[in-house]
């Protein structure tokens, strides 16, 4: 193989998607929301899933599809997708039929030292609530277990 034929990726370990998985699940019990959670590598694909007691079971299926929409689009948080689409009725009226393509709050990227590890991606409250929840998830990423 030629220099440059391959390209290295980071990916969140099992034990740093746990510990921004429970930092969701804290933000989301102080807000008193049942939420789903989904934490994945950098390809989309879950590496935790927890679904809260009480929590809708369709939420399961679009945190994971908000994770895996941040991670397809390079890290870009679904909560800036309608403002992007917004004005381009053929934007609105083509992307939005794309499979797993989640175009509302709640997913957020994971990122170390500037790259993408991850993403988190939440349901179960508002766009609003579940933004701020997945935020709390993916700050726990910078806070190593003691």
């Amino acid at each position: 193989m030629a220099e440059g034929d391959v390209i290295p990726m980071h990916s969140l370990s099992l034990q740093a998607a746990q510990r921004i998985a429970d930092a969701a699940v804290a933000a989301a019990r102080s807000r008193g929301v049942a939420a789903c959670i989904a934490v994945s590598d950098p390809s989309g694909e879950p590496i935790v899933t927890i679904r809260m007691d009480g929590a809708p079971r369709l939420s399961a299926e679009i945190a994971r599809n908000k994770a895996h929409t941040v991670a397809s689009f390079n890290g870009l948080p679904t909560h800036v997708w309608w403002q992007a689409i917004a004005d381009d009725p053929a934007l609105v009226h083509g992307i939005t039929h794309t499979p797993r393509l989640i175009i509302f709050g709640g997913g957020v990227p994971v990122r170390v030292d500037g790259g993408l590890v991850g993403a988190v991606g939440v349901s179960g409250g508002s766009a609003d609530e579940d933004r701020l929840i997945a935020e709390a998830g993916a700050a726990a990423a910078a806070t190593p277990d003691p």
